[in-house]
């Protein structure tokens, strides 16, 4: 009986116990345990790289956004920006090219305009200089072209619908979307007026 526990059944428990140390996968990792498997100790700088990364494939983003980012996983604040500036100096990060090719992409794709594609860019958190300079590549006439293009999109569906009502819901969608109010009833009385719709009555009253 005293032989059987020196034997093998004895030193398969051994090893069992020896291998019964912390993890990776139960969370308890320690220094010691990963430096006796041959991996480094967790940096995070090497973690906020890897997340920013990781964030960036597929979609640009801003500085604001991956500085958020870090900060919601516990990045310390010294090792996030330390590979944010890394990023910036190498053109990873680049808001002034992110809010350029956001004007270029909601203006032509949604139809905003430059006061809601301002409003949008400030939420992102790019910068105010950056943002006049990214929005003043859509002048005056280019924005009343596209608002004039989304009424007459928008024109068809509102037939059959009370005068007023038809004016009120036209210039309302091209607020929504950042035009201006004496822009947004002016085109819209317009595109009425062609369409041989009486506005003669219209008030003026707000929408």
């Amino acid at each position: 009986m005293g032989g059987r526990g020196r034997g093998p059944g004895g030193g398969r428990g051994r090893r069992r116990r020896e291998h019964a140390e912390p993890s990776a996968e139960d969370g308890g990792t320690t220094s010691s345990s990963r430096a006796e498997k041959g991996e480094p100790p967790r940096d995070p700088v090497e973690q906020a790289r890897a997340i920013c990364l990781r964030l960036l494939t597929g979609t640009p983003r801003t500085r604001k956004q991956l500085a958020d980012a870090l900060r919601k996983r516990e990045i310390p604040e010294e090792a996030a920006e330390e590979v944010l500036s890394r990023f910036e100096e190498v053109g990873l990060i680049d808001d002034s090219a992110f809010a350029d090719a956001w004007v270029e992409s909601r203006h032509h794709g949604r139809g905003l305009a430059r006061r809601a594609l301002a409003r949008e860019l400030r939420t992102k958190g790019v910068d105010a200089t950056v943002i006049d300079t990214a929005v003043s590549q859509l002048d005056s006439e280019q924005e009343e072209e596209t608002a004039r293009e989304l009424v007459a999109r928008k024109l068809r569906a509102t037939r059959g619908l009370d005068r007023d009502k038809r004016l009120r819901r036209l210039a309302g969608m091209l607020a929504r979307k950042g035009y201006p109010e004496g822009m947004a009833l002016r085109l819209v009385r317009q595109a009425l007026e062609e369409e041989g719709e009486d506005t003669e009555f219209l008030d003026d009253e707000p929408y």
